[in-house]
C-alpha cells in the first residue's frame, strides 16, 4: 500500500479449486502473466456466491460446487483495465470443479490445472498461496 495513493474498494470472491491433489486455476496472460485462483469482482446488487459461479465460468469454463468461506484478505494494486488504483477485498471460498462447460470466455485466461503443491509457489500473489496453503492443512 502506497500512504499517498487513493484506492477504491473492489469487493471480491475468488475459489480455490480441489480436486485430489491437483488445483484448477486460471492463467492470465496481462498485465503480467501469472496464475491465480479464479475469480473476481462482485458486480453491483450482484451476490458474492453468484458473482463466485459468474467470475469461475468466465475465467476457467468450469462449473462449480461451493463448499465453505476460507476467509478473506485484503489487496492493494493497480487495475490497467479499469484506470485506477484498489483496494481488493478478497473473500476465499472454497468449492469443487463440478464440469467443464465450455472455453474461458473473459480473454487473456485459460484454464489450467497445477499439482496443489506446485501451485504454493506458481500462484500470483500471497494471499491466494495463503488460502490455498490453509485450504491443504484442513479437512475438506
Amino acid at each position: 500500500m502506497k500512504t499517498a495513493q487513493s484506492y477504491r474498494r473492489r469487493p471480491g470472491v475468488y475459489a480455490v479449486l480441489l480436486e485430489g491433489d491437483q488445483i484448477l486455476t486460471t492463467f492470465q496472460d496481462a498485465p503480467k502473466p501469472e496464475f491465480q485462483l479464479p475469480g473476481g469482482g462482485i458486480d453491483r446488487g450482484e451476490q458474492p456466491i453468484a458473482a463466485l459461479h459468474r467470475e469461475v465460468m468466465e475465467e476457467t469454463g468450469w462449473s462449480i460446487r461451493v463448499t465453505r468461506r476460507l476467509g478473506a484478505f485484503r489487496r492493494f494494486c493497480y487495475m490497467p483495465e479499469y484506470e485506477f488504483w484498489a483496494e481488493k477485498l478478497c473473500t476465499i471460498y472454497l468449492a469443487r470443479p463440478v464440469r467443464p462447460i465450455g472455453p474461458p470466455t473473459e480473454a487473456g485466461h485459460s484454464a489450467i490445472w497445477l499439482p496443489a503443491i506446485e501451485a504454493l509457489d506458481l500462484l500470483g500473489n500471497a494471499g491466494d498461496r495463503a488460502f490455498l496453503a490453509r485450504a491443504l492443512v484442513q479437512p475438506r
